[in-house]
């Protein structure tokens, strides 16, 4: 089983990573593979996921990001692409406290989690993240928002909405107010637009 690993990211799409070590592509599945940046050298936290048919990685900025994931998927009717969309919104130290509050309202935004399988997130993992919340989480840092781009940014991060399993519906609300939107890459679109999504 792997812990991480560390490469030059090759390749970024709406739903995974390439990166490269020793000659090697490594296709790695993450919430937001928009945090990293192309011919940078980077350290991954990875999960192998092993099936009859399949194994596939999922990667993560932190050690704390993947041990929530790893929580997440213990939970009955979670799987890794929903665990991928509930950490793909930057505000896991508020997941943590509306877990912690039985606030499944909260949860129930998130794309594939019904009520049922809000209550059962809380009802599983309440009580049971506070060793997580001491940690620090990727992408918890304010926006700059001073700069202008060009729409390649808000494309690609409608893209990756839609591959986190957000409906058409949904992405189409918040791609309207994102065209206002003064950002400097696609992480800063698709953070905002998880933060339009979550209200």
């Amino acid at each position: 089983m792997y812990e991480f690993l560390t490469g030059t990211v090759v390749e970024i799409t709406p739903s995974y990573i390439v990166l490269e070590n020793q000659g090697v592509g490594y296709l790695v599945y993450c919430a937001n593979p928009f945090r990293y940046e192309e011919n940078t050298e980077t350290k991954i936290f990875v999960y192998q996921a092993v099936r009859e048919n399949s194994i596939t990685l999922y990667g993560f900025k932190t050690s704390s990001e993947k041990k929530l994931f790893l929580k997440l998927l213990d939970v009955s009717g979670i799987g890794p692409k929903s665990a991928l969309a509930i950490l793909a919104n930057d505000d896991n130290r508020g997941l943590v406290f509306a877990i912690d509050n039985d606030d499944d309202k909260y949860l129930t935004k998130f794309p594939g989690i019904g009520k049922k399988t809000a209550k059962q997130i809380v009802l599983d993992l309440k009580g049971k993240l506070s060793d997580l919340d001491s940690e620090s989480f990727a992408g918890q840092e304010t926006l700059d928002l001073s700069l202008n781009v060009d729409s390649k940014y808000l494309n690609e991060s409608i893209e990756a909405l839609l591959a986190l399993g957000y409906t058409k519906t949904e992405v189409k609300k918040v791609a309207k107010k994102l065209q206002d939107f003064d950002g400097k890459s696609t992480d800063d679109f698709l953070r905002q637009g998880l933060r339009l999504i979550m209200k």
